[in-house]
């Protein structure tokens, strides 16, 4: 009886989830497939020039105009529909795909053009975001958005295993042309469920008067100067994606050439990157609701930043560098499943596009500048340091030597900015304070 019990709340579960998880399944499917062709060009773009700035620098075109319209696009995905504006997002991203392997096929492929395709791909991102964000909340009782965090997690971790092991052998069985290929049929199938699978409830307000846009931008940007808990954690994320950004710009600089690094071990490091986030959503997916998420978020970034850098620095092999990797990254899914049950239970739902794109413009602004810095710290600072080093040295002890042994320097300061970030904020009262609670709006 009991049994039958279980079973029953399981399927209950299921059925209620179900709208949501077929989409979800279907765009986690074509977030594999982009992952591959941003894997596969990130290697080719390194391996062209070498130079960890001008690979970082991919990942700032797509992120500034993330950051410079993340303000507006929350305020106009109020007012669309979420439906169509996720569809013709993804349309246009996926012929960015298809420009890119065209110049590649008549090799005329540049840097430059990567650029300008990452900030269209961004662009397109930044409108999507906060209409997807909206959608989940729509789709879903408000009891399992804590279970969502993990999901996505899930799905976020399942890419990054399988991203550089599918990658590295499609890439050598048929070429860039294969990843392109395999990135625009999970396109087709996820564009498909969405437009003829998927219905995404649209409350329309018809008696309200729409409001102008900078209006509307303005009650997102008073809504976060009156709860500063709220505003407090997005400075604390932002503080975080500063060090995390460098540290993304330095991460492939070391693997690919470090001593004992190569593209294997890049996969490699990445391969358990994933399952170790896969392992922790799962994971977050079952914890019990705690007693303080903020306490949570604060100590998992805690010990992620305190552990997994210095390995990277420190360590010699692939092995250490797996161990960090694992350290780094196991709490980081029970720390973003809170983060979103704050958001989403903090946050009035008609006003979710909006806080959101604000949010991502104030958190995320750090992203493409520890980018610029992280590249250009280790082609210009820490890697001209270390070739100054004498045999003996002190650093080149700690470091080693050769091109890669600047990058692990960088390492290094980063793993003390990290750990020094963590415990300032910590000792924000309004962060401290802030907790599930949900507020009306006033």
């Amino acid at each position: 009886m009991n049994k039958n019990n279980k079973y029953n709340n399981i399927f209950h579960v299921l059925g209620e989830m179900k709208t949501y998880l077929f989409l979800w399944s279907t765009q986690s499917f074509s977030g594999l497939g982009s992952a591959m062709t941003s894997y596969a060009l990130v290697i080719w773009s390194y391996t062209q020039k070498g130079s960890a700035l001008m690979t970082a620098l991919l990942m700032v075109s797509s992120y500034a105009p993330y950051v410079l319209l993340s303000i507006f696009a929350g305020a106009l995905s109020d007012r669309w529909n979420k439906k169509i504006t996720m569809l013709v997002c993804d349309t246009l991203a996926a012929l960015t795909t298809v420009a890119m392997l065209v110049l590649l096929k008549r090799d005329a492929l540049q840097i430059w053009h990567l650029y300008l395709i990452n900030g269209i791909n961004g662009v397109m991102n930044t409108v999507q975001q906060p209409a997807s964000e909206v959608a989940t909340t729509r789709l879903l009782p408000e009891k399992y958005y804590q279970r969502v965090g993990g999901l996505r997690y899930f799905s976020s971790s399942l890419n990054s295993i399988m991203t550089p092991i599918i990658a590295t052998a499609v890439l050598g069985m048929g070429g860039m042309d294969a990843i392109v290929a395999f990135d625009l049929f999970t396109f087709v199938a996820a564009f498909l469920t969405l437009a003829f699978g998927i219905r995404i409830p649209e409350r329309e307000e018809a008696a309200e008067k729409p409001e102008r846009l900078w209006v509307s931008v303005k009650k997102g940007l008073d809504y976060l100067k009156r709860e500063q808990g709220i505003f407090g954690l997005i400075m604390f994320l932002a503080a975080i994606n500063l060090v995390a950004s460098i540290y993304d710009a330095a991460f492939p600089a070391m693997m690919l050439s470090r001593n004992g690094g190569s593209e294997r071990t890049l996969g490699l490091v990445n391969a358990v990157i994933g399952a170790t986030t896969l392992a922790g959503s799962i994971l977050a997916s079952f914890v019990k609701r705690p007693k303080s998420r903020v306490r949570v978020i604060c100590n998992c970034l805690l010990f992620s930043m305190g552990t997994e850098n210095f390995l990277l620095a420190l360590g010699r092999t692939p092995l250490v560098w797996c161990i960090g990797g694992f350290l780094g990254w196991i709490t980081i899914p029970l720390m973003n499943t809170n983060l979103d049950a704050i958001m989403r239970l903090q946050v009035p739902e008609k006003m979710q596009g909006r806080i959101y794109s604000v949010r991502n413009s104030m958190q995320f602004f750090t992203i493409p500048v520890g980018y610029f810095l992280g590249g250009f710290l280790v082609d210009k600072v820490f890697e001209p340091i270390m070739a100054m080093q004498q045999e003996n040295s002190v650093l080149i002890r700690m470091f080693g030597s050769g091109k890669g042994s600047g990058a692990a320097f960088l390492f290094l300061v980063i793993a003390f900015a990290g750990t020094g970030v963590c415990l300032l904020f910590r000792r924000n009262r309004h962060i401290r304070t802030l907790e599930e609670g949900r507020t009306d709006e006033k």
